[in-house]
């Protein structure tokens, strides 16, 4: 894989378009400033079950060092119950896979925090980690569930043969815990990303698409459907430039800005937090090595009052943020 000074390199250089700094000091807004921090996002670690196309943390089976301590646990911990933060976002990786996941769950649920883990589905069909639709049922645990379409061959292209089969299987097992279903509190939403070098489509209509072929082939339910762009770093990166195709959709994201998408990109009340304790201003920053500015830059020397208003690193991925309706973890921002 391209090392992350290479992929910056490769971003800093790109020909034939305007750097998205020069973008936003046209429009005005550079710097671009944080606000207040109310997501805490975690990456507890690389090591995944898969090893997909489209994955920029370059997740995969063999990440077996790649795990957050329980020590950086505690940290988190620590600071999320003396700060505003309402919402945990548990990410990986297949953040299933780390051991001290059940009880950082369970801890953070006891603070009455919102919690999110972003789960690949397969992972639980695995018998190790079965006892996570438990865990996740007892902590209203919401759950995003990686699943980049409703097409059996799409989804097996980009993920893995008979990911998608798997994938419906556990779906099936959350809805009949009542995940997905109105009034139980037990919130089920997928995600979409595009196969190939394409920028997804419209959230909401693909939204009636997906719950259509879900429930009337497999009468799976769910309750919203995110659509992210696939950002160009990491593994993506690498397929993109392999296939011919970076160029083109790097102009493709660059022809698809919406200045209207900048006021809510995620990295504003995000902080992301790597499986080594380190801060960044997204989870895209992370896989490139960029760290946020001044000096909090790992929970141990965390200080709310630099990072709720800080100055947000910028690179030409972050394009990928701001075309057409905006892309963030939690969908669409515009």
């Amino acid at each position: 894989m391209t090392t992350a000074q290479d992929q910056l390199e490769i971003l800093a250089t790109t020909n034939s378009i305007e750097s998205f700094s020069s973008q936003l000091k046209t429009m005005g807004q550079l710097p671009l400033m944080s606000r207040q921090v109310d997501i805490f996002q975690m990456n507890v670690g690389k090591l995944c079950n898969l090893q997909c196309s489209h994955c920029h943390v370059d997740a995969g089976p063999d990440k077996l060092t790649e795990n957050m301590s329980r020590e950086t646990f505690e940290t988190c911990l620590k600071l999320i119950a003396e700060s505003d933060v309402q919402t945990v976002d548990l990410t990986g990786g297949a953040p299933e896979m780390n051991p001290s996941l059940e009880w950082f769950i369970t801890e953070v649920s006891k603070l009455n925090r919102r919690v999110i883990v972003r789960s690949n589905l397969t992972v639980l069909t695995i018998p190790k980690y079965a006892k996570f639709y438990e865990v996740f049922e007892s902590n209203k645990v919401e759950v995003v569930a990686s699943l980049p379409c409703y097409l059996e061959d799409n989804v097996d292209q980009q993920r893995g043969t008979k990911v998608f089969r798997k994938s419906i299987e556990v779906l099936q097992k959350l809805n009949e815990m009542g995940y997905g279903k109105a009034g139980t509190g037990l919130n089920l939403n997928l995600v979409h990303n595009p196969v190939g070098a394409n920028l997804p489509p419209e959230q909401s209509q693909l939204e009636i698409a997906y719950k259509k072929h879900l429930k009337d082939h497999f009468d799976v339910v769910f309750n919203n459907l995110f659509c992210i762009t696939n950002m160009p770093i990491s593994r993506y990166l690498d397929a993109l430039r392999l296939e011919g195709n970076y160029e083109a959709y790097m102009m493709k994201l660059v022809a698809a800005f919406n200045p209207a998408s900048v006021d809510n990109v995620m990295c504003r009340n995000t902080i992301s937090i790597s499986w080594d304790g380190f801060l960044y201003d997204c989870d895209f920053n992370q896989m490139l090595g960029r760290p946020v500015k001044g000096r909090s830059q790992h929970v141990n020397n965390y200080d709310a009052a630099i990072l709720n208003d800080r100055e947000i690193v910028l690179q030409n991925h972050c394009y990928g943020c701001t075309a057409g309706a905006g892309s963030s973890c939690q969908g669409t921002t515009s």
